[in-house]
Formats: structure tokens, C-alpha cells, sequence
């Protein structure tokens, strides 16, 4: 019974694969692919629940496969069944049925229908190794693949400048989360010597573990609440959520009215039972909740569009849901859950038809407003809330002045110093560490060890940033991207004294996706004048194919589970010492930035209006 999970997992991969193969003018048959596969999904999950309920309900685990093992360390995957799964699979199921079934008609004709309906599988696949996973390290799977998935169709409309800018802002935030989800997965494996989640609910082991290391329980609970609150949209990350309806109308119904968004609800549910033992945690989840609640409550109310009215008052639920959690009431959260996402479903995809219907309504039935009374506290307060509430609380400003903005702004200060110049102190700095270690003197002390470790991963974040507001050649951007995951490892190496067999497998993953790109980007300069970072210039429209490789290239450099570098993440993480907060902080920003600069650039390069005139141009503010 146990091995009918896999089969959750090969349904959408067998629909991609077999719908990558149709030809994209078959309309009909990609459509007949993708409703096969999500109805099979479906009757096969409706089945299975049925008789898993009939049989009482007992918890299913599977151990599905080995995705790496060695002496030192070992990656696979978990596979869990239970009433939380059972809930999730099962609306999942359902709504991506239903949305494929609209979808068919509504992007009838559509350039993208073929796209679309490639993404949605996508996406669907990585809900449900989320919905089933057993261990952090699956978790982290299906959260890569729901993100790019995200990306892709948020950017759907990729010949407009606003979906594709929105696109790479709520990457950007995506990667935040990302970070802190792989803290997470440092510290516990550091706490339990490995990222299982099963363990977690034995309720004596945990309160022995959270005693004995009180510090690193209160960093794992808070990264997972970062975590959470970045995919579920919760206060501070919640405006990302009303840009990422720039994509259509069943993209947005699946994604941000009823799925994707509920992510950081099923992380914090997984692991609640280790959380909730730990009071500054769980304080910190209700009062997210309890913001979040209040701040959107009042912002859904005056939104003026009605994507946006339905995507705040989606975030406000969840941030029920969170309080929820954190006050244990399960079943209560499962019901919350289903609700929300079949109200927000239902919602986006009639839009359309109630959007019509309100502008034919409004100059037939107009009723200009009374002049009100603006003296009084009461009203001043209520006005302030009012006009607070339509800038989103400057949501969107406190994001890019704490976090984007000092990157920008440090990135463009070292722009003083040449492309050329910093390659030669790149190979100069990596020529003189690879002999350090191998002379063992002054690296032999733990201490000179780690400073000079602490320089490596400096300078990985210093290259990070410049690449990160490059604007003229595009190989100097990817070439010293690559330099900047090279002296991660290298750092990591010197600080911990890290199996070499690791680190050879993480920069295999590496040096490969450097040479797919530099192939990529150098077919593309061979056929187009112009290629550089100084603004979208859609080349994807004649280049596809290279887009497509350019696009595995930089998936490949950012740890997506296409290639060994995400292999190498993971275990050279776990090398990392649970004293060395300083390096893991150090290294989380670089890569945090090397993602940044790699979405950039390939958005840059590949998406946004044409920059040839004879293609269709669409305007800046559509």
C-alpha cells in the first residue's frame, strides 16, 4: 500500500514529460494530456483517501529512494501519509483537476498554452513532494521546483515589462525564504543528526533536545517561521502576493488563491510539534498571525483591483491558520485550509465575468458619496488606517530600502573595480589557498582556519554583489557568479575540513552549469548584436532553445535539483560546525545573492518587450 505514494509523484512527471513531447500547435492534445493526468491524479487520490479512511487512518511512511550515500553522509527521500497529507493531496487534487478543465478554454489560442500547461504540471509536482514529504531535505525539493514553477508563470506574460519585473521581485523574496529554510536544515540536522521530520513527535526527545541546545531549537523554530511567512505571504513579506497576479487568471487561482500560498501553512503544521515546545516560537507565529490578520484585513478592503482584494484577504486567513497552529488546533487548520482555498479558487477564476459586470453596473447605478465630516480623532485615526492601507503599509518601500537597496548600492561602490581585475584576483586568491592547504602551516591552526575562511566566503559575497548590478557584459556577470560558488566551497573546505569527495561533487555541479552557460551565452552573442544586462530585451522570442539552456545553466548554478551542485548544498551544509554561525551566515547571503544575479540576468537577457521593432511591443504600464 505504502509504494501507491510514488505514484502521487510519477503522474505529473509522466504528464510533463509526455506533454514536452506534443507539439506545441496541438491545442487539443496538450490539453488531453494534462486533464489525464491531473483526473488519474485525482480518481487515484480520491480512491486511495477513501480506503485509507476505511482502514482507520493509519500513518504511512516510506523510505522511497536513495539520492546519496557515503560514509559520512546520506540524502533520500521520505515519504509520509497522514490526515494533514490526506486533506492537502486531496484539495490539491481536486482544484488542479478543475483548473486544468477551465484552462483549456479560457487560454484557447493562447502563444503560451502549451507553456502553461508544462508549468501547472510542474507546480503540481512540487506541492506534492511538499504535501508528502517526510524529511526537510524532500521539503527543500518540492519547495525549488513550486518556486521556479511560480517564476515561470507569473512571467507568463512574457512580452510585458510589469509580469516580468513582478516576477523576478517575488523570486527575489522567494530566496529568502529559500535561506532560511536551509538554516533550518543545518540546525536540524545538528540537533537530531538528520532532517527527519518523524522524529519530531516524540514529545520527551524533543523537550531533552531543546534543553540541551536551546539555542540552535529557537534558530531552527525562527527560520522556519521566516520560511513560512515568505511563501504563505505573512507580514513583512506580503505585498508579493497581489504582484503575483500579474499571471492568468487559472495560474492565479491555483497559485496564489489556493495552493502555493498555503505552502508555509503545511511546513508549520509538519513541524509544529517541535515549535510549539518552545515558547518565544510559537509567541513569535501568533503574533505574525495576529499582525498580519489585522494589517491585511484593512488593505483587502480598499484594494482597487479585485485580484488584489481576494489576494489580501487570502493572506489574512492564513494568518488565522498560523494562529491556529500555534494554539495546536489541527483539525481546525485542515477545515480552515479547504475552505480558503476552494472560496479564493472559486473567486479568481469568476473575476472575469464579475469585473464585466461591475463596470456596466457602475454607469447605470453611480451614487457619488456624500461629503463626509473630516474633524474628530475617530475620523483622523480612520482616515490615516484608510489612506495606510491603499499604499499597502509601504510594504513594498520597507522591502526594498532594508534588503535590495544596500545590496544595489554596495554592488554599484565596488563597480570601481574592473571585470578583468577582479578574475586575476580570483585565480590568484584560489591559487593561493589550494597551496595553504596543501603546505598545512598556517591553516593548520583552527583559528587562522577560520578567519581565512571567513575572507573566502567575504569575498564570494563581494563578487555576488558586483555581478548583481552589472549592466554590460554578460560574461563577466556569469564568469565571476561561478568564481563566487567556488570560494563557497573552498570556504567551507578551509573552516571545516570538508570530505574532499563533497566538494568535488558540489563543483562538478558547478563547473558544468558555468560551461552550459558560457555555451548558451555565446550562441546567443553570435546571432544578436546586442546582449547585455541594461534592460529587458526579450530575446527568448527567436532563441527559445537557447533560453531553455540558459535557463538550466542558471537553475543548475542555483542548487535546483537538476544537477550535483544541489547535492552539494545540502551536504556541505551539513559540514558546516554548529558553533560557526558567522560562516553559515556568511555563505547563506552569498548564495542568496548569486540567486538574485542569476534570475536577473536571465530575465535580462531572454524576457521582456523585444528589442527589435518588428515584434510586437507592449506598453511599459500594461
Amino acid at each position: 500500500m505504502s509504494s501507491i505514494l510514488i505514484v502521487f509523484l510519477a503522474i505529473p512527471v509522466i504528464g510533463f514529460v509526455v506533454n514536452v513531447l506534443v507539439p506545441e500547435k496541438e491545442e487539443k492534445w496538450l490539453a488531453k494530456v494534462a486533464l489525464a493526468a491531473m483526473g488519474l491524479q485525482f480518481i487515484i487520490t480520491l480512491l486511495f483517501t477513501m480506503y485509507w479512511a476505511f482502514i482507520s487512518c493509519p500513518v504511512i511512511y516510506i523510505k522511497a529512494f536513495t539520492i546519496y550515500k557515503d560514509s559520512h553522509f546520506e540524502l533520500y527521500l521520505d515519504l509520509i501519509y497522514d490526515k494533514a497529507t490526506a486533506v492537502f493531496l486531496m484539495v490539491g487534487a481536486l482544484l488542479a483537476f478543475l483548473i486544468t478543465v477551465y484552462s483549456r478554454t479560457y487560454l484557447h489560442r493562447e502563444s503560451g498554452f502549451k507553456r502553461f500547461f508544462n508549468t501547472i504540471m510542474l507546480f503540481y509536482l512540487g506541492f506534492n513532494i511538499i504535501v508528502l514529504s517526510g524529511n526537510i531535505a524532500t521539503v527543500f525539493i518540492g519547495w525549488e521546483v513550486a518556486g521556479i514553477a511560480s517564476f515561470l508563470l507569473i512571467a507568463y506574460y512574457r512580452n510585458r515589462y510589469i509580469p516580468v519585473k513582478n516576477a523576478v521581485k517575488i523570486f527575489s523574496i522567494y530566496k529568502i525564504g529559500d535561506a532560511a529554510l536551509i538554516i533550518a536544515m543545518w540546525a536540524l540536522h545538528h540537533m537530531w543528526h538528520g532532517n527527519f521530520l518523524l522524529g519530531l513527535e516524540n514529545h520527551a526527545e524533543i523537550i531533552k533536545i531543546i534543553e540541551i541546545q536551546p539555542g540552535l531549537s529557537t534558530l531552527f523554530g525562527i527560520c522556519l517561521l521566516i520560511a513560512s511567512s515568505v511563501k504563505s505571504a505573512q507580514i513583512p513579506f506580503a505585498s508579493w502576493l497581489p504582484r503575483a497576479m500579474e499571471g492568468p487568471t487559472p495560474s492565479s487561482a491555483i497559485f496564489y488563491g489556493s495552493l502555493s500560498v498555503h505552502l508555509g501553512v503545511v511546513l508549520l503544521l509538519r513541524t509544529s510539534n517541535f515549535w510549539l515546545h518552545i515558547a518565544i516560537v510559537k509567541y513569535l507565529v501568533i503574533a505574525s498571525g495576529v499582525i498580519t490578520f489585522i494589517v491585511t484585513s484593512f488593505t483587502a478592503r480598499v484594494q482597487p483591483s479585485i485580484k488584489g482584494q481576494i489576494a489580501y484577504s487570502s493572506i489574512a486567513q492564513i494568518g488565522l491558520m498560523f494562529i491556529e497552529i500555534a494554539l495546536g488546533w489541527e483539525i481546525l487548520v485542515l477545515i480552515h485550509f479547504a475552505g480558503n482555498a476552494f472560496l479564493r479558487s472559486y473567486q479568481l477564476l469568476l473575476s472575469p465575468s464579475l469585473v464585466t459586470y461591475l463596470i456596466r453596473d457602475q454607469f447605470y447605478n453611480f451614487s457619488p458619496r456624500k461629503k463626509l465630516d473630516a474633524s474628530g480623532l475617530y475620523t483622523k485615526i480612520k482616515n490615516s488606517i484608510y489612506i495606510l492601507s491603499l499604499k499597502e503599509w509601504f510594504l513594498d518601500q520597507l522591502l526594498y530600502y532594508t534588503t535590495w537597496g544596500p545590496l544595489k548600492r554596495i554592488g554599484q561602490f565596488f563597480h570601481f573595480v574592473s571585470a578583468k581585475f577582479l578574475v586575476l584576483i580570483s585565480v590568484l586568491f584560489i591559487t593561493i589557498t589550494l597551496y595553504l592547504l596543501n603546505a598545512d602551516s598556517i591553516l593548520g591552526e583552527e583559528m587562522n582556519a577560520t578567519y581565512y575562511a571567513y575572507s573566502l566566503a567575504t569575498f564570494a559575497i563581494l563578487l555576488s554583489l558586483w555581478t548583481f548590478t552589472e549592466k554590460k557584459s554578460v560574461y563577466a556577470s556569469w564568469g565571476l557568479t561561478g568564481f563566487s560558488y567556488i570560494f563557497i566551497a573552498l570556504a567551507i573546505l578551509v573552516a571545516e575540513n570538508a570530505h574532499l569527495e563533497h566538494i568535488g561533487l558540489y563543483l562538478s555541479g558547478i563547473v558544468f552549469s558555468v560551461l552550459l552557460g558560457f555555451v548558451s551565452l555565446w550562441d546567443l552573442k553570435k546571432r544578436e548584436p546586442i546582449v547585455n544586462l541594461k534592460g529587458y530585451q526579450g530575446h527568448c522570442y527567436e532563441h527559445t532553445k537557447i533560453e531553455l539552456v540558459f535557463l538550466i545553466a542558471a537553475l543548475g548554478l542555483m542548487g535546483f535539483p537538476i544537477t550535483t551542485a544541489f547535492l552539494g548544498i545540502e551536504i556541505l551544509f551539513g559540514n558546516i560546525g554548529e558553533h560557526n554561525v558567522i560562516l553559515l551566515s556568511l555563505i547563506s547571503i552569498a548564495i542568496l545573492n548569486n540567486s538574485l544575479s542569476l534570475i536577473r540576468m536571465y530575465a535580462r537577457i531572454f524576457l521582456g518587450p523585444h528589442l527589435k521593432s518588428y515584434h510586437e511591443r507592449a506598453r511599459k504600464s500594461s
